[in-house]
């Protein structure tokens, strides 16, 4: 008996070591073939106030202005890369990359400010301790309140083309913007963007969602009243269809409120977020969803899984056992899928996007199982969650 138990002991033993090796092969091969397309990605783009977004269908490299909201991302991505690596190129990368942001400190024409500035800069800011950066995110962070309506208790998205104050829209992506307004009052002292957050957060909470748990894309509300007047479907199948990378911003943004607030309400929804995912009868096995939950068997989106495994694995230490245990191997089937051939481009190909098969609007036609920047970003950051969570238990 003693002789077999320690035989046990010993498989266990080598099984376990086997699936650390396993853990830490598909992060170190993610990682090194990020850093093999993000060189070819700066080599290629040589005007630092451009920013990669895309692949045309044609494969093309599509580039945006810093006013796009994705301008941020590949900045993040090399913020990402010198945090996992600590080469002072990366760090130069970054910076270079970073630095035409600062344009965006007064440009008061979109609530994306989060996604643009406070991404990039606030890892720079950690990174660094750049009081320039401490700057740039607060200066930003006075530009996003400012679309804030205190009578309707939201951040604006979109502002109308008519220049209308109706419909007042309001995306559920917003949340992610609230990051950066977390981290002003906590660089400032200052708690007014702290309260504005707290206010977005408490009114998305009860309007955004339905019944099942999922969320909607776009809320239209009235200016005047504070009321919801429409839903819509924005880039979902259907104003009743769950859009995957929806669901991902409401799972990680309210997660992400949670973390900086304490607030139960909070975790509780990120917890209805994660369960309504991963639940899900039309998520396929290796978890990486369709573009929207409501459209099995068409394309998947390599982003909405990207941001629902930083979720989740975030999400995982807030949470008892073993339950805690159930969201991070999720997070760890989902990233083993992401750095498979299937996903992970070929080293030197798609101009240096990492990831394949994402999908940006598909009811426009736009982006349709593409590479797209910030599946790229937060693939990243989940791979460094991962791998800390990992060194650290």
């Amino acid at each position: 008996m003693k002789r077999y138990s320690i035989v046990l002991l010993a498989c266990l033993l080598a099984s376990s070591f086997l699936s650390e090796a396993s853990a830490q092969r598909f992060v170190r091969r993610s990682l090194e073939r990020a850093a093999v397309q993000a060189a070819l990605m700066d080599a290629e783009v040589a005007d630092t106030t451009l920013y990669p977004t895309s692949l045309s269908p044609e494969g093309e490299m599509e580039l945006k202005t810093i006013r796009s909201w994705v301008s941020g991302f590949f900045p993040g991505n090399l913020w990402y890369l010198y945090a996992a690596t600590q080469d002072p190129m990366w760090l130069g990368k970054a910076r270079r990359r970073t630095a035409a942001l600062a344009g965006l400190a007064d440009y008061d024409r979109t609530h994306d400010l989060g996604f643009m500035v406070g991404c990039p800069v606030g890892l720079g800011l950690e990174l660094t301790q750049d009081e320039a950066y401490r700057d740039l995110i607060v200066r930003t962070s006075e530009t996003l309140v400012t679309r804030f309506d205190p009578a309707v208790g939201l951040i604006r998205s979109w502002t109308n083309k008519s220049g209308k104050p109706n419909p007042y829209l309001v995306i559920i992506d917003n949340m992610m913007n609230l990051e950066m307004l977390f981290r002003a009052s906590k660089l400032t002292g200052d708690p007014k963007f702290r309260e504005i957050a707290v206010a977005h957060a408490d009114k998305t909470l009860v309007q955004h969602f339905r019944e099942d748990g999922s969320a909607y894309h776009v809320l239209a509300y009235d200016v005047n009243t504070g009321r919801v007047d429409e839903y819509r479907g924005g880039q979902g199948y259907s104003n009743t269809s769950a859009w995957a990378r929806g669901q991902s911003w409401g799972l990680y943004g309210f997660t992400m409120c949670y973390r900086e607030t304490g607030d139960k309400r909070y975790l509780e929804r990120a917890v209805r977020s994660a369960e309504y995912i991963l639940n899900h009868p039309n998520l396929p096995s290796d978890g990486v969803p369709y573009w929207d939950f409501d459209r099995p068997g068409e394309e998947r989106d390599a982003s909405a899984a990207a941001v629902i495994a930083s979720g989740l694995l975030e999400l995982s230490g807030y949470v008892p056992q073993p339950q805690a245990r159930r969201y991070f191997r999720a997070a760890e089937r989902i990233l083993k899928s992401l750095s498979s051939d299937k996903y992970l481009n070929p080293a030197g190909s798609a101009h240096g996007f990492l990831l394949a098969h994402s999908v940006g609007h598909k009811p426009k036609g736009s982006q349709v199982d593409v590479p797209i920047i910030y599946a790229d970003y937060y693939f990243l950051e989940a791979l460094l969650r991962y791998r800390n969570l990992k060194n650290k238990h």
